[in-house]
């Protein structure tokens, strides 16, 4: 097989987030097609979708406003996520709305009658987040909610008399109440003991009841419905899998929900008329953002499978049958090249069984140099998606492993609490043992083996070169923590103490962190490292890069590093992936081979 270029990969372009318009035959989503994410819109009529926003940066939401064709967009300035709302109006003029550009902005809807929308904002004190409501004539805003504490708005009721609003406790534990906007009394409907999470919520016709995703008392979600007066909480449907992206129609009668088999996602109908469950055929792959059409004849969504790049796909309610309605994604060269993995499964060192997923190149002839690709999170999974870097590396021979060590979610509650705070090496060490799993079990060469992660992953990374380094031929870190103890004095006020639920604190658990750190053990690490990292980072501050850095640079230690000052968190812009990428390949290609 004739080998071709990266850039094709990177080319790809990727279709999320659709939405119907409220009035007409239109939808609108978010695409990459000019190399920076803006607003498209699909006319049913046309063969081709139409730009209707012109930014400098990236468009991170998409939501019409009701009633009306005017959309809501967010923005953030070179990825630091520090999310502002826009009203685009339908001649694509743009009105700011939040203009409040060092405060974060998380939108939860335009009320019933299209005049209010509602949003959160860390504008009052920089830890927290409070509840405002915002007059789309007036651009009037108030401050409706108020506490020390993470809150978000959910939905606006149907009357449009109170929000449902959430509470943040953690990353895996919420609470749901409902606000009334004249009195500001706050009514709690979740009430629970034990770690639970609700998401996802919708209300019944008459507004007293409301359908959503738990996994109170359970190790998986399920879907559930409460009695807002009552707080009556039901079983609704269970399942030895979590039950992921909730939705519901207009005429209130249809929920849409997917099912998250191991990484992979089965698309699933609920007829509340007759209690009927459907499910429709997929490739591999992982469903998305599903929407109902206003007419409620369709439920369009995100497909995005290793052979199947993001784009969005119809499903048409009476004949059960699923196409493509974007072809944004596609590139004809790579159709034949992308690869699709297997499912594996290793036991560790306390025998606890582990997923990955393994992908090997096609017709292999030698033993193969093998890439574990880590995800972060930590309360994260590694799906079957589409990676560009990934699906290239397959094609000039490598082998990739996507592991999802203990305290991954997806496989239920209890494992994803199996690396919290003094178990934090306990996931680190599952690196280990799938490396020895792959020696017995599959092709692989052992004096060619490397590791790479982003995020918490990027931590995963350093902290197996540093506390396991004999195992690891190359290492690529991207926006990874290097010190948990630096990382939490300096990481975004809003998200420190979500993050001490999961690592732990620096008062209490410094001694650990000094221990298990990799800055403060780089003297142990012997494979070369590539390091990248956006300046405008705001959940793992540069900082975390460039100590690490420094310090292998002063013994000497072959390390290259490549900053951008126009990205954050995510390398977003086509020209810096095709730098970031074009690196990474070439620095594997210099230490581990073809």
């Amino acid at each position: 097989m004739a080998i071709i270029s990266l850039e094709p990969y990177l080319h790809v372009r990727t279709a999320i987030n659709p939405v119907y318009a409220p009035v007409g035959n239109k939808l609108s989503f978010i695409a990459d097609y000019t190399g920076l994410p803006q607003v498209w819109e699909l006319d049913r009529g046309e063969a081709w979708p139409a730009q209707v926003s012109f930014t400098k940066d990236r468009i991170t939401l998409v939501k019409y406003v009701n009633g009306t064709s005017n959309l809501i967009i967010g923005m953030d300035v070179g990825g630091n996520e520090k999310q502002q709302l826009y009203l685009l109006k339908k001649d694509s003029t743009i009105i700011d709305l939040t203009n409040s550009p060092e405060h974060v902005h998380d939108y939860g809807g335009s009320s019933p009658d299209g005049k209010w929308i509602a949003w959160s904002s860390n504008r009052r004190h920089p830890a927290y987040l409070d509840i405002y409501i915002q007059n789309l004539e007036t651009m009037e805003i108030r401050l409706v909610y108020s506490e020390n504490g993470m809150f978000a708005v959910v939905k606006w009721s149907p009357d449009g008399k109170s929000l449902l609003i959430q509470k943040i406790n953690s990353a895996l534990d919420n609470n749901l109440g409902m606000l009334d906007l004249s009195t500001g009394v706050l009514n709690w409907v979740t009430e629970h003991a034990g770690e639970a999470s609700f998401k996802n919520a919708h209300f019944n016709k008459g507004g007293d009841h409301i359908y959503l995703l738990s996994n109170k008392d359970r190790e998986f979600f399920g879907l559930a419905l409460i009695n807002l007066q009552t707080k009556h909480f039901v079983w609704l449907e269970l399942g030895e899998w979590d039950f992921e992206n909730l939705e519901m129609n207009k005429d209130k009668d249809k929920l849409a929900f997917t099912i998250n088999e191991g990484g992979i996602s089965k698309g699933v109908i609920l007829d509340l008329k007759t209690s009927y469950l459907y499910t429709w055929k997929t490739p591999l792959g992982v469903i998305s953002n599903l929407k109902f059409s206003p007419d409620n004849q369709k439920l369009a969504y995100v497909f995005n499978g290793p052979a199947y790049p993001p784009d969005i796909w119809e499903l048409d309610l009476r004949t059960i049958q699923a196409e493509r309605l974007t072809y944004v994604s596609r590139t004809p060269a790579l159709k034949e090249r992308l690869i699709e993995p297997e499912l594996i499964t290793f036991h560790s060192f306390d025998n606890l069984q582990i997923p990955a997923f393994y992908y090997q190149p096609k017709n292999p002839t030698k033993k193969l140099p093998v890439v574990l690709y880590i995800h972060g999170g930590p309360e994260s999974q590694s799906r079957a998606v589409y990676n560009p870097i990934l699906q290239y590396l397959l094609n000039i021979g490598y082998a990739v492993c996507t592991p999802n060590v203990r305290g991954s979610t997806g496989y239920g509650k209890t494992y994803s609490h199996l690396d919290d705070v003094r178990k934090r090496m306990d996931a680190v060490q599952d690196l280990v043992y799938l490396v020895e799993w792959l020696k017995v079990n599959r092709n692989i060469d052992f004096d060619k083996i490397s590791i790479m992660g982003g995020s918490y992953g990027g931590f995963m990374v350093l902290a197996s070169i540093t506390h396991f380094p004999k195992y690891w031929a190359a290492a690529i870190d991207i926006v990874g923590i290097s010190s948990i103890k630096t990382f939490l004095k300096t990481t975004s006020p809003w998200r420190k103490k979500h993050r001490e639920a999961e690592y732990g604190t620096f008062e209490r658990d410094g001694e650990f962190f000094d221990r298990i750190d990799p800055l403060y053990h780089t003297e142990r690490i012997t494979s070369p490292l590539l390091v990248l990292h956006g300046e405008n980072d705001t959940r793992v501050p540069i900082k975390e890069a460039e100590q690490m850095v420094n310090k292998l640079k002063e013994r000497n230690h072959p390390v290259e590093f490549i900053s951008f000052e126009d990205e954050g968190h995510q390398i977003e812009k086509l020209k810096n992936k095709i730098t970031a990428y074009t690196e990474i390949v070439q620095f594997l290609k210099k230490y581990i081979g073809n």
